[in-house]
């Protein structure tokens, strides 16, 4: 029986070995090589590969990996340690971004709604672009590498009412207030459940299944808690992404956070890599051209 996805696994995987070989020689970073895997064999490109929705589900596997072992290495203390980072600095980075994006949107001409809604895009960033950068550098313990993943959290947090008060600005009002406050009771039960979790079941869980001395069944166990926890965060409207660190913070409470980072990481790598090829297989080069100049001011602008 032929399974379809599985060449473009091959072609993946195959083109990503060749290109970041390449890629090495020349001293670039190795998501750049995945990237360019990506507008090489996406649908602007050779479209090589035909899967595309099958491909993102394996990228968005990849960003849940990522972000749970991330979170295993920074631990609950480590989060109340930039507690404040979360919110004075992600506050200060997304409102000031909005409120800079809209007052030269409004001077380019662009109405309100339009202005306030640029701003929203331009203050959001990719998590696992960042704090995958960051990791192999080896900085996410530093300083800059707190205060990035600190706003990141408040990024991947804040976009949940973004997403409610963007159908006010296309003119589709409701009883947002409602929502709102459900969100918000919902993201507070689910942070006591996972407080309860990281301190008095899952220790206790791992404990038993490292009795058992089945390297399977420990694997299985954290992913399973991965997964759980990254789907019940997206339940109440949070990221995936979001979800999995949570996971990732619950384990470092546990006497097996090494172990478990030991053997998640063979996964991250794999589908990380599909990660960072569908965002490349979405790059349009002939509009990234027509728009080359504006492209890069904009960029150079987010960056100032």
């Amino acid at each position: 029986m032929e399974l379809p996805i599985l060449k473009d696994v091959v072609i993946i995987l195959g083109s990503s070995v060749l290109i970041i070989l390449l890629f090495q020689r020349i001293k670039m970073p190795s998501i750049l090589g995945f990237l360019f895997t990506g507008i090489i064999a996406g649908p602007h490109g050779l479209s090589l590969v035909k899967a595309s929705h099958e491909v993102e589900i394996l990228a968005e596997m990849g960003v849940i990996f990522l972000l749970f072992v991330i979170g295993i290495e920074f631990s609950l203390k480590g989060l109340a340690r930039i507690k404040n980072t979360v919110l004075v600095g992600g506050s200060l980075q997304v409102g000031g971004t909005v409120l800079l994006t809209f007052l030269f949107a409004r001077l380019a001409g662009l109405p309100v709604n339009q202005a306030i809604f640029m701003g929203f895009l331009l203050s959001l960033s990719s998590t696992a672009i960042v704090l995958k950068l960051l990791q192999e550098q080896g900085k996410m313990s530093s300083p800059q590498g707190r205060l990035a993943l600190g706003i990141l959290i408040f990024q991947d947090i804040i976009v949940v009412p973004m997403i409610l008060f963007t159908p006010l600005l296309a003119g589709n009002g409701g009883d947002v207030v409602e929502t709102v406050l459900f969100m918000l009771g919902k993201f507070i039960l689910v942070l006591g459940l996972l407080f309860l979790l990281a301190r008095y079941i899952v220790p206790k869980v791992l404990q038993r299944v490292v009795r058992t001395r089945s390297r399977e069944l420990f694997i299985l166990t954290v992913v399973v808690l991965c997964f759980a926890t990254a789907w019940l965060t997206s339940s109440v409207g949070l990221s995936l992404a979001l979800g999995a660190f949570f996971a990732g913070l619950i384990i470092s409470e546990s006497d097996y956070s090494h172990q478990a980072t030991a053997n998640i990481l063979p996964f991250r790598e794999i589908f990380i890599s599909f990660f960072f090829v569908s965002v490349g297989m979405l790059l349009d080069v002939g509009h990234f051209l027509n728009y080359f100049w504006l492209l890069l001011s904009l960029t150079l602008g987010v960056i100032v």
